[in-house]
């Protein structure tokens, strides 16, 4: 059984290179699954689709990007958090917008943690290592 430990919801290739590149280089996780939208991320959780084969084991963590084609994060979130039997794993909601009213969304469904990515690329990398350690090596969570 292989353990995934971070899902990576992200539809900008560039931010999902760096989201990983930042994670590996500080070994922080064994195993990354990168999917490109809202409605493959439900399709990976729940085991469906071209997933319907892989064992249900959640990550340990949902990286997880706002805007993105097919269903929106927020859509996943809420569903996800809705949901008895995935409301547990941590979501972090790591994207570009500041905005208010998307940070009041995403805690009002219970997001763990709202990132916004910043800009440079160094600040980019340290934050997301940040973010794993923290996830990863920190946080404790009761075992499923």
């Amino acid at each position: 059984m292989e353990l995934i430990e971070i899902l990576l919801v992200e539809d900008n290739i560039y931010d999902a290179e760096l989201t990983i590149r930042a994670l590996k280089e500080g070994k922080l996780v064994n195993s990354i699954t990168h999917v490109t939208d809202g409605a493959e991320a439900l399709d990976f959780i729940y085991c469906r689709d071209k997933y319907a084969g892989r064992e249900n084991n959640h990550p340990k963590l949902i990286l997880l990007d706002i805007k993105m084609p097919k269903v929106t994060g927020i859509e996943v979130l809420k569903e996800l958090k809705e949901n008895e039997d995935t409301k547990g794993i941590p979501v972090v909601m790591l994207t570009s917008s500041a905005l208010d009213p998307d940070i009041e969304t995403c805690y009002r469904y219970g997001v763990n943690s709202y990132v916004v990515k910043p800009v440079e690329f160094d600040d980019f990398a340290k934050a997301v290592s940040q973010l794993g350690i923290y996830w990863m090596m920190l946080n404790k969570q009761p075992n499923s």
